[in-house]
């Protein structure tokens, strides 16, 4: 499971270092792609599969899911973490995502998420539990 937040900064190549508590969980190898609300999403191999499916099952005939998948397929990139445990980010992705110098690593349970620290900072002001949680309600939960 990938869970935590950590902070880490870009060196002048665009190479990121993956924290050691997540390394085991989403492999040598996994896929960066654009994430929704301005971040990056990295997903493990077996975990980009999955989400592969559900993409595929989406009607091709419908815009809408067309725009969706091509949203995440088109940046979608394979990394590796060297033997230092870095791995590179691509210049559009860092673009994408406004990534400069100091960035956020955030463990999202199936994927992890990649944030600029200062969207970071600003995403978790705006979080309000309580009225998140109030809305979850409303889904079951």
């Amino acid at each position: 499971m990938l869970i935590g937040e950590f902070e880490h900064s870009l060196d002048a190549k665009g190479r990121l270092i993956m924290p050691a508590k997540l390394r085991e969980d989403i492999g040598e190898k996994f896929i960066i792609t654009k994430g929704l609300d301005g971040c990056l999403f990295a997903f493990s191999i077996e975990e980009w599969k999955n989400f592969e499916q559900k993409l595929r099952t989406l009607p091709i005939s419908n815009k809408d899911a067309r725009a969706f998948s091509r949203f995440f397929f088109a940046g979608a990139i394979e990394c590796e973490i060297d033997k230092q445990g870095r791995f590179l980010i691509s210049s559009n992705l860092r673009e994408f995502a406004e990534l400069s110098k100091d960035v956020i690593i955030v463990g999202m349970d199936s994927r992890i998420e990649i944030w600029s620290k200062e969207k970071w900072q600003k995403c978790d002001e705006d979080i309000s539990a309580e009225e998140i949680a109030q809305k979850m309600e409303m889904l079951g939960i």
